[in-house]
């Protein structure tokens, strides 16, 4: 039978944290967004070479900053089903907020934290669907109301 291309339990893109003190940041992840901890592999001195973390249906991959590969910190979006509670265990975790909780005109309510190693992680839950043709209109408003003034292409 032949090998999958993709291993079973992945996506096709995965992204991939480099930060000092990966085991931490997995830590993190685990109080966080209850992510589910796939394997590590752990180089001789104890840092980690490899690890895999799962949160809901996709996997992200782990290192330890080396002299090879230095740290590389992400932006991620992770969708929850209860943003006030995974900011709260966010800022429980070391996270400093970026943004509280808030209901957005794309039919979203967003946070976004800022965790111990410089990623940044906005957490949303997906409230209402908002047609195209809504969504302009409150695009549109939201940009007067942050003095941005008329958004429509010229």
């Amino acid at each position: 039978m032949p090998v999958k291309p993709v291993p079973e339990d992945h996506n096709s893109v995965s992204p991939y944290i480099i930060v000092p003190g990966a085991a931490r940041l997995i830590d993190f992840l685990k109080q966080t967004f209850e992510a589910a901890e796939l394997g590590r592999m752990a180089q001789p001195d104890g840092t980690i070479m490899h690890a895999e973390v799962k949160i809901a249906d996709s996997v992200i991959m782990i290192a330890d900053a080396s002299a090879e590969y230095g740290p590389m910190p992400a932006r991620l979006h992770v969708y929850v089903t209860d943003v006030d509670s995974a900011y709260q265990r966010a800022l429980q975790a070391g996270a400093t907020s970026q943004m509280e909780p808030a209901d957005q005109f794309y039919g979203d309510r967003e946070s976004g934290v800022i965790d111990p190693f410089g990623n940044v992680w906005w957490i949303g839950m997906h409230k209402e669907d908002v047609s195209a043709d809504e969504l302009a209109k409150r695009a549109e408003a939201f940009a007067r109301e942050q003095g941005h003034g008329d958004t429509q292409a010229r």
